[in-house]
């Protein structure tokens, strides 16, 4: 059981620590808005992965031949999506510490919305599950329950740990910005997904 959750917060770390979208989009929304926000970002993201996992050890039979056969065009759809969120970031503008603890008090929902529906939008997630599973021979077929509920518990462990110290490390820099500053954030931040989000498209394509 020792060995399983183990595995279980390595494989959660695996599908979080890479500074992809929602690693850059974290780091944003906790310089910009807070780190709680970014925290909820983060566990919005680590929600849609869960959900996949379900699908992963669960259902895998029904929806890996349909996701098969139409990679392309989640590729390309999950590719746009990025993208058009990404220039949504670079657009928006900052405002004083002040004024931001008024609008941004009740879009906790929202970030964690937004960042679920970002991750949820690439169902070739499923796939890096698929081959970290098999990486580390994680939950054999007809375990008991427990041994599922234990391996899910501990990704989600993984993936929250991941986001609790980026969101320290980050928020350690935040009073060092002024609004300049974060504006910079923003257009860097937007910047690169919108070239994740082209790579993908270029991808989709080839």
């Amino acid at each position: 059981m020792l060995e399983l959750a183990i595995k279980g917060i390595i494989i959660g770390l695996c599908i979080s620590v890479p500074l992809g979208p929602i690693g850059m989009l974290c780091v944003q929304r906790t310089l910009t808005r807070g780190r709680a926000h970014g925290i909820v970002t983060g566990l919005g993201a680590t929600t849609s992965d869960l959900v996949y996992t379900f699908v992963t050890l669960f259902f895998l039979r029904f929806v890996i031949g349909f996701i098969e056969a139409h990679q392309v065009v989640f590729q390309f759809t999950g590719a746009i999506v990025v993208v058009l969120f990404g220039a949504f970031i670079i657009k928006s503008r900052p405002t004083s510490q002040t004024q931001l603890r008024v609008v941004s008090k009740g879009s906790l929902v929202s970030d964690y919305l937004t960042a679920f529906g970002l991750t949820f939008s690439n169902p070739l997630i499923l796939f890096v599950l698929m081959a970290l599973f098999a990486r580390f021979d994680f939950i054999a077929e007809r375990s008991p329950a427990l041994h599922y509920l234990v391996g899910i518990g501990c990704i989600l462990v993984g993936a929250t740990a991941w986001w609790l110290l980026l969101t320290y490390i980050v928020s350690h820099f935040k009073d060092k910005l002024g609004l300049r500053g974060l504006r910079l954030i923003n257009l860097v931040t937007g910047s690169v997904i919108v070239v994740i989000g082209c790579a993908g498209l270029i991808v989709s394509f080839f």
